[in-house]
């Protein structure tokens, strides 16, 4: 296992990661009415129908010509705001990638997008990507109608009895299952506390009105169409850690390690092609020297849905940032009570528009 790579630019650590190359993909492709796609080649697939796939000298081709042909200086706030939704939307954590991720994954076809990227990170809109923890515009999201109400108060209990579980099924599932990572089971796919400890907040996308940030950008979505948000108040003390990249959470989980190679093997290998030790931050752990950790929309592009070596000890390890959405804090310690809700609703069948109602 080699160190994580250091990239020079921020244009280079866009695209480093499979989201981030996604994002310059979807600009690229939103920016004109029509690309020339080669011929999808039909070859009989497992469950015995024809299953067609684009070979990938011939899509790296047409994808040269067309990000040559095509004109990116109409591209403002909506375009890159709508760009950054469909990326975030579409990663896949608990499946193999998709075809235009597997098509991103070779760095000779991705490095074709360096004009784009360039783009990007030259653009004013994108400078609020890099933002540290905003912690004057802090709000939690609630889905309608099923939104549960925001928790956040018994922050260290729950993230104990979270940590027991997972030490709990990790050793029962070493028992039960074969090594081969394609024994999966249905595992748990995701890196953060969630479905145990709730208490995530986000900042807000820069504009009028002020849209929290986790209602355009969320992996997974379910199709809401509306939600509640409520403002928090973070404590002036409050001690985040920041993750600005993949050296920033290889290090939290250097630091604070959880085993979870055996409920994480199956469905990371797929993603990833690891087939090794998997490891994910110990969050009860965190939370004795953390109150909150924050993923810039940055560090979310260069770092989620990628295999990170982490120095420690015994054999090689990795970790992957998996379903720690953009500009989101996850809080370890109790916050105040929240402010007076505003319901949201969005306006069209796109993902970015959302408006108070």
């Amino acid at each position: 296992m080699g160190q994580t790579p250091v990239v020079t630019s921020r244009a280079d650590a866009l695209l480093s990661g499979p989201r981030g190359r996604r994002l310059c993909l979807e600009l690229a492709e939103a920016s004109r009415e029509s690309w020339g796609w080669p011929q999808l080649i039909w070859r009989d697939g497992s469950a015995g129908y024809p299953v067609g796939r684009f070979e990938v000298g011939d899509l790296r081709s047409s994808l040269a010509a067309e990000i040559a042909a095509t004109d990116l200086s109409g591209v403002g706030p909506a375009e890159l705001l709508a760009a950054l939704a469909r990326s975030v939307e579409r990663a896949m954590y608990w499946q193999p990638a998709d075809d235009e991720d597997q098509l991103l994954a070779d760095d000779e076809t991705a490095a074709l997008l360096r004009p784009v990227a360039e783009l990007v990170v030259a653009s004013p809109a994108s400078r609020w990507w890099s933002r540290p923890l905003d912690a004057a515009g802090q709000h939690v999201v609630g889905w309608e109608p099923e939104h549960p109400a925001p928790r956040f108060t018994g922050a260290r209990s729950a993230l104990a009895r979270w940590r027991d579980a997972v030490r709990e099924d990790e050793r029962r599932a070493a028992g039960e299952r074969t090594a081969d990572p394609r024994d999966q089971w249905g595992e748990a796919w995701w890196s953060t506390p969630a479905h145990d400890w709730y208490g995530l907040t986000t900042g807000a996308v820069p504009g009028s009105p002020a849209v929290p940030t986790r209602l355009p950008l969320v992996e997974d979505t379910l199709g809401w169409s509306s939600a509640v948000s409520w403002p928090v108040q973070v404590p002036d003390a409050a001690r985040v850690f920041e993750v600005t990249g993949p050296a920033d959470w290889a290090d939290l989980v250097q630091l604070h390690p959880q085993e979870v190679t055996v409920l994480r093997r199956g469905t990371w290998w797929q993603l990833t092609g690891w087939d090794g030790r998997w490891l994910i931050p110990d969050w009860a752990a965190v939370a004795e020297e953390w109150d909150g950790v924050h993923l810039t929309v940055d560090g979310y592009l260069s770092t989620a849905g990628r295999a990170l070596p982490v120095d420690v000890p015994g054999p090689p390890a990795s970790t992957l940032l998996a379903g720690f959405e953009p500009d989101v804090t996850w809080w370890l310690t109790d916050l105040p009570e929240l402010g007076a809700p505003t319901r949201w609703r969005r306006s069209d069948d796109e993902w970015e528009h959302w408006t108070p109602v």
